[in-house]
C-alpha cells in the first residue's frame, strides 16, 4: 500500500463502532503495569465495559496471558513485577494468537539494563506499541533523549522513525503527543488531533491509553481492520479529555471527570455530544 496520511477525530465513521464494540463483547484484557497507573487504567477500562485484570499473581502471567481477549505490557510495571514475568505472559499471548500492546514507558533515558528488557519484548512481536516521541525514538534505534517518563523530543523528530519501525516490524506505531501519530506497517500515517494538556498532569493517562488500544483490538476479528480502529481509540481519548476539562478546576478534578466522559461516550448514542 502506498503511504497515504490522513486525519481523524472522534467525529469520524470509523470511530463509532469501537466503544459499542467493546460495550457488547465486555472482553477480557490482562494488563502488567506499574503501580502507579493501575488504578486509572483499570477504571478506563471498566468505564467502556471491559474486564480487567492486572498484576502478576502466581500463575496469573502464563494462564491469563493465553486466556485474555487482548493484553498490555507497561514496560514501568517492572518496578512490580519481573522480566520474567513480562516474558512469560507474552510466550503465552502469542501461543494463544492474543494480540497485545507494548508501552515501552521511559525508553532511552539512559537505563541500559532496562531499555535492554524492552527490546527484548518488543523482539517478541507486539501487534502495537505506543509511546512519546523519545520512547519511540529510542525503541527505533536512535540515541537515548528521554527525561525520566518523559519526552525531550518532538513529534517531528520521532515520526520517521517512527514509521519505519512499523514497517520493518510490521506492527502498528502510536506516537502520543501535542497531537497523536498513528503509523501503519504499510506506510500508512493517521494524524489524531484534540486532546488536552491536563493528561500530561495525571500520572498513568498514557499507560491507560495502552488499556483502551488492547480492549479495541480484543474485538477485531481482522488483523487488517487494526491501524483505524487504534486510531479511533486515540480520537475518542482526546474527544474524552476535552469534555472532562471543561468543568476541571485542576489535575485531580480532571482524572475523574476523565473517566466519568469515557463512561458518557461509551453510552452515548452520538459521539459528537456529551451524552
Amino acid at each position: 500500500m502506498d503511504a497515504v496520511t490522513l486525519s481523524m477525530d472522534h467525529d469520524h465513521p470509523g470511530c463509532r463502532p469501537v466503544l459499542r464494540r467493546i460495550r457488547v463483547q465486555s472482553p477480557f484484557i490482562y494488563g502488567l503495569t506499574n503501580y502507579v497507573a493501575a488504578t486509572l487504567s483499570a477504571n478506563v477500562l471498566l468505564a467502556v465495559g471491559a474486564a480487567p485484570a492486572i498484576g502478576a499473581a502466581p500463575g496469573w502471567p502464563s494462564g491469563f496471558g493465553g486466556q485474555a481477549g487482548a493484553m498490555w505490557v507497561n514496560a514501568a510495571g517492572l518496578i512490580n513485577c519481573t522480566a520474567h514475568d513480562m516474558l512469560t505472559a507474552v510466550d503465552a499471548a502469542n501461543a494463544a494468537h492474543v494480540p497485545w500492546v507494548l508501552d515501552p514507558v521511559a525508553m532511552g533515558a539512559g537505563v541500559g539494563e532496562y531499555d535492554t528488557i524492552i527490546r527484548t519484548l518488543a523482539a517478541r512481536g507486539p501487534a502495537v506499541v505506543r509511546g512519546n516521541a523519545s520512547e519511540i525514538m529510542a525503541l527505533a534505534g536512535g540515541a537515548a533523549t528521554a527525561r525520566g517518563v518523559e519526552t525531550t523530543a518532538s513529534i517531528a523528530q520521532a515520526v520517521p522513525m517512527g514509521q519505519e519501525l512499523a514497517c520493518s516490524k510490521k506492527m502498528i506505531v502510536a506516537i502520543s503527543g501535542p497531537e497523536d501519530h498513528i503509523l501503519g506497517p504499510d506506510g500508512q500515517h493517521i494524524i489524531v488531533p484534540g486532546g488536552h494538556r491536563l493528561l500530561t498532569r495525571v500520572t498513568g493517562a498514557g499507560c491507560a491509553l495502552g488499556g483502551l488500544v488492547a480492549a479495541v483490538l480484543a474485538t477485531l476479528s481482522m488483523e487488517s481492520d487494526r491501524l483505524v480502529a487504534v486510531a479511533a481509540v486515540h480520537a475518542l481519548y482526546a474527544r474524552a479529555a476535552e469534555i472532562a476539562a471543561r468543568d476541571a478546576s485542576g489535575p485531580a478534578s480532571f482524572a475523574t471527570g476523565f473517566v466519568d466522559a469515557l463512561s458518557r461516550l461509551q453510552n452515548a448514542d452520538t459521539l459528537g455530544t456529551d451524552a
